[in-house]
């Protein structure tokens, strides 16, 4: 990929300035007696560059230098020894809800569709790295203040919220993953688009298993109907890019600085792009929703369900989160949220029965 200047052209920052004023491109759901009532008239929001200054971007042009950057770096191509699992959780419970982002629309509240808040208990549309780290969070592990959001999801009017800690797997996205090495304080990314079609959707590097209930799966939309009994729910699952640029924390489209990895020539191993060369955890959210039945009006507040997408925001205490990267990924394992692996229980566990580093 070649990197452009880092200001854009004013033509592209206002037509995208229009185009949000008008709504040009967004997602209507008005129209389904289903969707829920947006805030004010907005129903929905494009990925527009950002044009808005925030505290970790004075200058608003969308571009968030990494201090340091992260140069002389190749993609690894080793192959390591084969290990079935490297991973850890990160098991946060939903906050609250509100048409807050603070990567799309930072400084801007109000401005988004809905957003369910899972993590950081502060997050709204100023948050910033500095609001964020070192902030209460309902994470199980007290070092993880990062925020995690997605579109709420509505059964007619009424809002559907997540049940307990919610899964986010850390996990290793590359073949080597001994290469992988912990998120820099504050990268933001988002992953999918509120704008993408069903088949944009089915075809995504981060689509895992679509939507699922009961025994259906690879739904790219919302299932009509799941059965109708207590231990069902709609899941979930999307996986992340995992391959970093080294150059940037964010880029005007929130995505241009992260790249999903590629397949090393000649072989089926994975490996991070020349471009992004740089190996990071592989985030991948699997939400359960609390919901089935009739599931006709269910919808999420971006519209249909090939319409989900998610975003994160790092705010890891650093040294915990590299403890549990070289443990867990680095050290081919299959860990809980403490760094236990219950295959492995003579390697004991990485944080303690608080979920802290000892």
């Amino acid at each position: 990929m070649r990197w452009r200047s880092k200001k854009l052209p004013a033509l592209l920052l206002g037509s995208a300035l229009v185009a949000s004023v008008l709504g040009l491109g967004t997602v209507a759901t008005a129209a389904d007696p289903g969707s829920p009532a947006p805030a004010g008239n907005h129903t929905g929001h494009t990925m527009a560059v950002s044009t808005q200054a925030s505290g970790d971007d004075p200058d608003g042009d969308g571009y968030i230098p990494a201090v340091p950057q992260v140069t002389g770096v190749t993609p690894s191509t080793h192959t390591p020894p084969p290990r079935y699992h490297k991973e850890f959780q990160a098991n946060c419970s939903v906050t609250h809800t509100a048409p807050d982002d603070p990567i799309v629309y930072p400084g801007q509240p109000g401005t988004s569709h809905d957003h369910t808040f899972m993590g950081n208990t502060t997050t709204n549309a100023h948050s910033t790295t500095a609001s964020l780290y070192g902030g209460r969070t309902t994470c199980l592990a007290p070092a993880d203040a990062s925020a995690y959001w997605m579109p709420s999801l509505y059964n007619g009017d009424r809002k559907i919220l997540p049940v307990g800690p919610q899964v986010i797997y850390y996990k290793a996205g590359v073949t080597d993953y001994t290469s992988v090495r912990p998120f820099p304080k504050g990268l933001r990314f988002v992953v999918g688009d509120p704008m993408q079609s069903a088949d944009e959707f089915r075809r995504h590097r981060g689509f895992v298993e679509g939507w699922e209930c009961g025994d259906s799966f690879f739904n790219t939309d919302i299932p009509a109907s799941c059965p109708s009994r207590p231990d069902v729910q709609l899941n979930i699952r999307m996986q992340a890019p995992s391959c970093w640029d080294g150059k940037y924390l964010d880029t005007p489209d929130h995505k241009s600085h992260m790249a999903y990895p590629v397949v090393k020539p000649g072989t089926n191993d994975n490996m991070c792009p020349a471009s992004h060369p740089v190996a990071l955890p592989m985030i991948e959210f699997k939400m359960a929703f609390p919901v089935n039945g009739d599931m006709s009006r269910v919808r999420l507040a971006s519209g249909r369900g090939y319409s989900f997408h998610y975003d994160f925001f790092n705010a890891w205490e650093e040294r915990t989160l590299k403890a549990l990267v070289d443990h867990c990924i680095v050290g081919g394992f299959q860990c809980d949220a403490r760094g236990y692996d219950l295959y492995h229980p003579e390697r004991g566990p990485v944080l303690n029965a608080d979920y802290r580093l000892p």
